[in-house]
């Protein structure tokens, strides 16, 4: 079985794309293809993909049973130990509440009433 998840891609490749497999929902597409196949509608994905994000999940043999292919997606499949993981992208962790770093508050009891350090 392979699915294939399309994210802001045109509807011709989306059009394209009902040409072999069935269509879910918007953008997510499953069905049984040959190897062959599955390689050809993937090289077709990433050329008419344009700004468009592609995910493909397929069988394989193997302990796993299924393996990644990833075009401009943020998410990258790595090989770990044998087993392909999804790695999600590290984003630095930032406060809303503190848009400048540090509150008027903070920086008094850091650097005293001056706004040196104490």
């Amino acid at each position: 079985m392979t699915v294939i998840i399309l994210t802001a891609c045109p509807p011709g490749l989306r059009g394209h794309l009902t040409q072999w497999l069935l269509e879910l929902t918007a953008g997510v597409y499953v069905g049984h293809i040959s190897a062959r196949v599955r390689v050809r509608l993937w090289t077709r994905v990433t050329e008419m993909a344009g700004v468009g994000r592609a995910l493909m999940v397929y069988q394989i043999p193997g302990e796993q049973r299924l393996s990644f292919l990833a075009h401009d997606h943020h998410w990258v499949p790595v090989d770990l130990d044998g087993v392909t993981l999804m790695r999600r992208p590290v984003a630095p962790i930032i406060n809303p509440a503190i848009p400048g770093g540090w509150s008027k508050a903070a920086r008094r009891r850091r650097f005293g009433k001056r706004g040196r350090p104490a």
